[in-house]
């Protein structure tokens, strides 16, 4: 009896995961790395620069981005704000936005576990939060501010109430409106149109059709009246806000001049995007072959291939809105995971326990190059991928390092066997690997890809006060990084205004191929991130030269 308790004790978790291992595994895997970098390029910087003037402009009803009205639905920057605001007293502004992330990921993997219990049962539904997180395309997205999350979010919600509509009509109806209302105002109309088909497929194949035929449609009346509040706002106060927002909805719709292109980008890049997921979802389509007409099945089958369809078409084959063809596809796979044979699953499991494994080593080698120099060749390296580098060694970095890789160790040897071993180690791993990155390596990252110094010394190059700054070729994000660190502001130098200011900044070289210099404009300044060497890649400062008079170029 001693020893089977001794046994017992040191087990392992428990497999399925229970509601606070799984919880526990899930927040400790989203929040880590929210905090502790700057804002960097693309999707990130843009969102925290449209929540950074927000906050300072106090405009709420209509997003701008450094001060140029920027159009976009409002309800990921309106939560972030708010956490902003909330934890000023403890947080930078974008950390404290990054949290709106972590709030609306953690609600999709509750809603996603939620629909699956609906579909599944409860003993298989743990494998489908742990299908979502552990999808490698959702590792680029989980971890930036990104209004995509809050679409993703309402799409689980929106199938978790779709779920429900046979057993709990009202109640399921009332989340299906509330989740298309809040997706419409989280990022437009285009991100929610293929939950439309899924309703009216779930409708036709229920027994009750009429009865749920109307609760839908009262869901549709709750979902437009949601979103026809802040429309309507506009319509009252900001006109020209909503002719903008609604020309950029329409025109999103008819972008797409090759459809199927993209729809073949959205296949070919979901092996490894959705991976573990699409693999198991093939097997799940295999073994349950004569069980296809099953609700269970049909209605994730159908999910997808709408989904697929309709981002590929309205939106592009983009990484951010790929994270909606993963809902449906995760819903299919939760069965295959329990269904795989066991010679496939422990290989899934060896190759989880050894991939991550290998990939934790090599985090540890790296960061040693790093810190202390060593292995020579490789801290060579990383100062020529990012000159000027200098590591410091950080006590709590690493003991949370060490711990993580500690518990990875203890759980590889102590879980017991179980259908969903092969998940539970694969998202455990990939758990650690993120957070090896975020304590060991954030530091190198961060100096590669932040603005906070190129925008600190193009500060300094340019006078107090100054009438304008006309800007070429910049890009949201570098407009939102030099608008968030230190209040540099652009206007168009093709626009009226640009063309009568006395600076000028371009990134790289004007696209019509005119030279600053030749028409009348001193540099001043260049700059950019350490490892952007050409100058295709850098900033560069004019000033007007009076005594030849410059004109913009393109003017």
């Amino acid at each position: 009896m001693p020893a089977q308790a001794e046994h017992a004790r040191f087990r392992g978790v428990p497999l399925p995961p229970n509601g606070w291992t799984l919880v526990v595994l899930l927040v400790l895997y989203i929040c880590t790395g929210l905090i502790g970098h700057d804002p960097w390029r693309n999707d990130d910087a843009v969102t925290i620069g449209i929540v950074h003037d927000l906050v300072t402009s106090g405009n709420w009803l209509t997003p701008s981005l450094a001060g140029r009205p920027y159009p976009d639905a409002p309800f990921y920057y309106w939560l972030a704000a708010s956490c902003s605001k909330m934890l000023s007293w403890l947080l930078p502004l974008h950390e404290a936005t990054r949290l709106a992330s972590g709030v609306f990921t953690l609600l999709a993997l509750g809603f996603i576990f939620l629909a699956a219990c609906e579909l599944h049962g409860r003993e298989q539904a743990p494998a489908a939060p742990l299908l979502l997180a552990g999808s490698i395309g959702f590792l680029f997205h989980a971890h930036e501010a990104q209004p995509m999350l809050a679409t993703l979010t309402a799409h689980t919600a929106a199938y978790w109430g779709l779920t429900q509509l046979d057993r709990r009509p009202l109640r399921g109806a009332s989340w299906f409106g509330s989740a298309l209302g809040l997706g419409f105002l989280a990022n437009g109309l285009a991100a929610m149109l293929p939950l439309l088909p899924v309703a009216v497929f779930v409708v036709w194949r229920s027994a009750h059709r009429q009865r749920l035929a109307m609760l839908l449609l009262g869901s549709l009346l709750f979902a437009c009246a949601l979103a026809g509040g802040w429309l309507a706002a506009l319509f009252v106060t900001s006109p020209e806000y909503l002719a903008a927002f609604l020309q950029g909805e329409l025109t999103q719709l008819g972008a797409n001049g090759q459809p199927l292109l993209a729809v073949q980008r959205l296949l070919l890049m979901l092996p490894w995007y959705a991976w573990p997921a699409s693999p198991l979802a093939c097997w799940a389509l295999w073994a349950k072959r004569r069980q296809w007409t099953t609700t269970p099945l049909a209605m994730p089958m159908f999910a997808f291939v709408v989904s697929l369809l309709m981002v590929g078409i309205a939106i592009g084959a983009r990484s951010a809105p790929a994270l909606l063809l993963l809902p449906p596809l995760v819903l299919l796979a939760v069965p295959g995971v329990a269904s795989l044979r066991r010679g496939a699953a422990n290989a899934f499991d060896w190759f989880g326990m050894i991939t991550f494994s290998l990939l934790a080593l090599l985090a540890w080698i790296g960061w040693c190059a790093m810190v202390f120099g060593w292995p020579e060749r490789l801290a060579r390296q990383a100062v020529r991928l990012e000159p000027g580098f200098v590591g410091h060694f950080s006590i709590l970095g690493a003991s949370l390092a060490l711990l993580g890789t500690l518990v990875w160790c203890w759980l590889i040897v102590t879980s017991p066997r179980s259908p969903m071993r092969g998940i539970m180690h694969w998202m455990a791993g990939l758990t650690l690997f993120w957070l090896l990155i975020v304590t060991l390596w954030m530091p190198w990252i961060d100096y590669g890809k932040t603005y906070r110094q190129v925008s600190a010394s193009l500060a300094k190059a340019l006078p107090e006060k100054r009438h304008c700054i006309a800007g070429a070729n910049l890009a949201d994000s570098i407009i939102a990084s030099l608008d968030y660190f230190d209040g540099i502001r652009t206007i168009l130098a093709t626009s009226t205004a640009g063309k009568k200011c006395d600076w000028l900044l371009i990134h790289g070289s004007p696209r019509d191929g005119s030279s600053p210099a030749a028409s009348g404009w001193r540099k001043v300044w260049d700059g950019g991130r350490p490892a952007e060497r050409r100058d295709a890649d850098r900033l560069h400062l004019y000033q007007r030269d009076a005594r030849r008079g410059g004109s913009s170029p393109g003017r």
